[in-house]
This record gives structure tokens, sequence and C-alpha cells, in this order.
């Protein structure tokens, strides 16, 4: 086995590991967590604007 035939099997190996992670990620038991990871820009505006409600309630006592 010289260097090309281990640099091939290397190839092969990360693109199998590659395609795996990818599968992992997309796969349908990860939908909820997907979903839940795409609206979290979203919940820190929710949750800024609730921050800044409760300090204006708490400065007017």
């Amino acid at each position: 086995m010289d260097i090309n035939e281990l640099r091939g099997v290397h190839t092969l190996l990360v693109m199998a590991v590659f395609i795996g992670i990818i599968w992992w990620a997309f796969s349908a038991h990860r939908k909820k967590a997907n979903e839940e990871a795409a609206h979290l820009p979203f919940d820190d505006d929710e949750l800024e604007k609730r921050t800044l409600e409760q300090e204006k309630t708490e400065k007017k006592q």
C-alpha cells in the first residue's frame, strides 16, 4: 500500500463521515430541534421586549 492508496482510503472515509453528519442533521428525529434553533434569533427579541417592559414598570413603582 503506497501513499496514494492511503490518501484514497482517507478521502473515502472522510466523505462517508461527512455524508453521515449531513444525514444525521437533516433526519426526521432532529426536526423539532432544528425548528427550535431556527427560532432562537426571534426569541431573543421577545425576551428583550419583556425585559424592557419589566424595567419600565419597576421604575414607575
